[in-house]
């Protein structure tokens, strides 16, 4: 029995036992090792012990859409609740300019990752439109949710005094305020979410049965109308005035800023206190405005904001009177010459002897001082510099289908200043001025009652405040009813001019520059 063994195909496999190691085996492993190099103990780098820094991960400009299977609504409403929750939560800071109660602004690219989420998901259903509207019905909770975020963050920050306090930067502010920082970064992230809203396919975003996105994009049109048009409205309050004030000069009014020319000869430039203070605020209003219109919806604020200050700026320059000489230098050389007179004829007594030390001989005297030489910048002067400080300010974009015609009114409005800066500086420096073709020239683009000021003064018919006392007109009642815009100009302009080249052709004057103004009236009304 105990003879019987296990047949060998029953019997487990088992490996060879491993040779025992020899001496040259041993050998052999020791020397395929390769050796460390050898370095000093004393080089050791603080180098080798940092670690570089691990790149920002770079987020993919368009998420990944979800699978289209049987829980594909339900998985899509639960992404989108979540990202709207965490959408609006603020990020906490102890300290910092723009802090507000401890926390920071809503970051940029938020309302942007929300938008491309929804984008993508409403791409990536295209051909199925029932699926399609499925989405844009599942759209209306979550959106309406961010909504609400929305305005309920938005209403205390545009309650608070500090919101326009200062209502426009100044030089001693020229940086928004914490208030003012935070409602503008919620109109920011509307403005970043509507942008994605606007490059979908018109079919998917328009209303036709009521379950489309129009009511939440006028939604957020109106959060940012209610953070910018403030913002933008304290600008034209502080820089129309200035504006304005070109009209009126006098000589006192007028800083002096000297410096010295090559010669030696000190010289003092006489600028508007208008001027002085535009070339310090323009820069700053370029900056704001270019942050507050950056949303496309805002594009046509804008360019009503330029065309207003366009207009006023026009109108200031073309109704200014001439600059009164002045007469400092001839009064004191008058009274000079009387008070030397009097001495001459006003005294009986016989004069004194002088005294010896008058006929002494005396050594040359120092050179006397350079006379100060002081200009006084015409109107078309400042023309030119307000014009520059104009260009400086953003303008829409031209390239947009959706602001083209904003951006074009805005070029048509400063084409007409172009066109004044032309005619002031012909009539200002004497040019003279042909009838058959100059005054057409210099005339073009500019609406005729800006013109027609500059025209009168330049044939001797006066100021330009004489033209509504030639119209049987109050200055205010005038200025109100014919020059509150370009369209209200556009409008008048007919009847102006046919009713004042009817006053001109009735004076018995053969003078040429009146029957140049004349014939221009007359082919004004023709065109």
């Amino acid at each position: 029995m105990h003879a019987l063994k296990t047949p060998a195909f029953l019997r487990p496999a088992s490996r060879p036992s491993s040779p025992l190691p020899t001496q040259n085996s041993k050998v052999d492993q020791d020397m395929s090792i390769d050796p460390r190099p050898s370095r000093p103990l004393t080089k050791l780098a603080l180098t080798h012990f940092t670690r570089k820094p691990s790149p920002a991960p770079v987020r993919s400009v368009t998420p990944t859409p979800l699978v289209q299977d049987g829980s594909y609504l339900e998985s899509l409403g639960l992404k989108l609740s979540e990202a709207v929750s965490k959408a609006l939560v603020p990020t906490s800071a102890l300290a910092g300019p723009d802090v507000l109660n401890g926390k920071r602004p809503i970051p940029p690219e938020r309302g942007r990752a929300i938008g491309e989420l929804i984008t993508s998901e409403l791409r990536a259903s295209q051909g199925n439109i029932h699926l399609q509207r499925a989405i844009i019905r599942l759209l209306h909770k979550p959106l309406t949710v961010l909504n609400t975020n929305l305005s309920t963050q938005l209403l205390p920050l545009l309650s608070s005094p500090a919101f326009l306090n200062p209502a426009a930067p100044t030089a001693q502010a020229p940086n928004l305020n914490p208030t003012q920082s935070h409602a503008l970064a919620i109109a920011e992230f509307a403005a970043e979410l509507l942008d994605c809203f606007d490059g979908l396919d018109s079919s998917i975003t328009s209303d036709h049965r009521g379950d489309g996105l129009k009511g939440f994009r006028e939604a957020l049109v109106s959060i940012i109308g209610r953070v910018v048009n403030p913002l933008i409205n304290g600008i034209k309050n502080d820089l129309v005035p200035l504006i304005r004030g070109l009209e009126s000069v006098t000589s006192v009014s007028y800083s002096i800023t000297s410096y010295r020319q090559n010669g030696g000869t000190k010289s003092s430039v006489h600028q508007h206190p208008s001027i002085t203070s535009l070339q310090t605020l323009m820069p700053i209003y370029a900056k704001a405005l270019r942050r507050y219109t950056s949303p496309k919806s805002m594009q046509s604020q804008l360019a009503t904001f330029l065309i207003s200050v366009v207009w006023a700026a026009v109108v200031a320059l073309s109704h200014r009177p001439s600059m009164p000489r002045s007469r400092s230098n001839s009064a004191s050389a008058a009274s000079a010459t009387s008070q030397t007179f009097r001495k001459r004829l006003g005294s009986t007594t016989p004069p004194t002897t002088p005294p010896p030390s008058r006929f002494t001989m005396k050594l040359p005297g120092s050179r006397p001082p350079s006379p100060t030489y002081h200009s006084i910048p015409n109107t078309a002067a400042d023309a030119r510099v307000v014009y520059d400080l104009l260009s400086l300010l953003p303008k829409p974009v031209a390239t947009n289908a959706a602001t083209r015609v904003a951006r074009e009114a805005v070029d048509e409005a400063f084409e007409a200043l172009a066109a004044l800066n032309a005619l002031l500086g012909a009539v200002d420096n004497g040019v003279e001025i042909r009838e058959d073709l100059d005054l057409d020239l210099l005339t073009e683009g500019l609406p005729v009652l800006i013109a027609l000021p500059i025209l009168l003064r330049w044939s001797g018919h006066g100021e330009p405040q004489v033209i509504p006392a030639m119209l049987g007109l109050e200055e205010r009642e005038y200025r109100e009813g014919c020059l509150s815009g370009f369209g209200r100009a556009d409008e008048c302009e007919d009847m102006v001019a046919q009713r004042m080249a009817d006053i001109l052709k009735n004076e018995t004057t053969e003078d040429v520059k009146t029957k140049m103004v004349v014939k221009y009236l007359e082919g004004s009304v023709e065109r």
